[in-house]
């Protein structure tokens, strides 16, 4: 009937002028929260340690007033926003069309013309923000540019893409507009399920390194005479011939956890480890809700072989922070 049509347009429309509102505010409120966080660093004498200064205070004095969102991290994204965008109109224009998310995934292409060239294009084609992750991970632009029949790199990555598209209405579920509008967000996955969509996406990222990685194991059985270990993810890399051991926590780094991996070093050397091979490399990721940690771990006696030999070949550990930190979001977006 033409009056059900005709109310679900008045939804319809009613809904994209909610979304447009929500991301033009947001992403303004963002870029001049940032602007202002530039001109005070720009006042202090010492501005590394003024820096960090200024937003401890400001996420405390934010966070009392307008709740979530406004955390160290986040601010140094809003900092970084206005960085990599410091004239308003160059953004402005596709603001109402992308969420912050779009923003902070952008922010992290150094090259001016291929930050302009994502964002343009993901306001057009209304891409997700996992369709634009996707497509920055595997160069879109680059081979776009690089390449003389574009139709075949396009038709390619909008056939990738396709299941990677969101309901046009998703944006509302971001915890991060949830955080922005003081509203409570509803995370649906458990613990078990985060840590197990975090190693599949790590799994993944450490073999498309291109580094000499090859698989070894999941949750790999290693039994002493009175304990069994289970090891998260076993890698072998052949360049460096030597296993790599990766651990991932959803919780706090404590100290126990460093003995743990350490431990787990020790007893892969002992007990897999063949005599011509280099000393196993173990990762240690620890994850929680506003900040991932990193850390190697190296045994004393071989802290100089690895800083001359390892290093080229091992992700960094920002590398492994960034990577864990862009999955929590994405899966964020997912299970809300």
């Amino acid at each position: 009937m033409q009056y059900i049509h005709d109310i679900k347009q008045i939804l319809a429309q009613a809904r994209q002028k909610a979304y447009t509102a929500i991301n033009a505010a947001m992403t303004e409120a963002y870029w001049k929260i940032g602007e202002k966080i530039v001109l005070e660093e720009q006042n202090g004498k010492d501005r590394a340690a003024y820096g960090q200064a200024i937003l401890k205070e400001l996420s405390i004095a934010l966070s009392q007033d307008f709740g979530k969102g406004f955390s160290e991290r986040n601010l140094r994204n809003m900092r970084q926003f206005f960085l990599a965008f410091p004239e308003i109109e160059i953004w402005q224009t596709v603001s109402a069309k992308l969420s912050w998310s779009h923003f902070q995934l952008v922010m992290s292409i150094s090259n001016k013309d291929a930050r302009q060239y994502y964002l343009t294009e993901a306001a057009q084609q209304g891409w997700s923000v996992r369709t634009l992750d996707r497509n920055i991970s595997t160069l879109y632009y680059n081979r776009l540019l690089a390449s003389q029949a574009k139709d075949i790199v396009e038709n390619e990555m909008h056939n990738n893409t396709q299941h990677l598209q969101l309901d046009a209405f998703e944006f509302i579920k971001n915890p991060t507009v949830l955080e922005f509008l003081n509203l409570p967000t509803n995370y649906s996955y458990t613990e078990a399920q985060l840590e197990k969509a975090l190693i599949d996406n790590l799994q993944k990222f450490i073999l498309e390194l291109g580094k000499g990685f090859a698989f070894v194991a999941r949750q790999q059985h290693i039994k002493t005479e009175t304990t069994d270990f289970y090891i998260d993810l076993v890698f072998y890399n052949y360049y460096l011939k030597c296993f790599v051991i990766i651990e991932l926590k959803t919780t706090k780094i404590t100290h126990q956890h460093i003995g743990q991996l350490d431990m787990y070093v020790r007893m892969y050397n002992d007990l897999k480890k063949p005599k011509e091979d280099n000393p196993t490399i173990g990762i240690l990721l620890c994850t929680e809700t506003d900040k991932t940690i990193a850390q190697y771990s190296v045994l004393a006696d071989n802290k100089q072989v690895f800083a001359s030999k390892y290093i080229d070949y091992l992700p960094t550990e920002q590398e492994l922070v960034n990577e864990i930190e862009k999955q929590k979001h994405l899966l964020k977006l997912n299970h809300i």
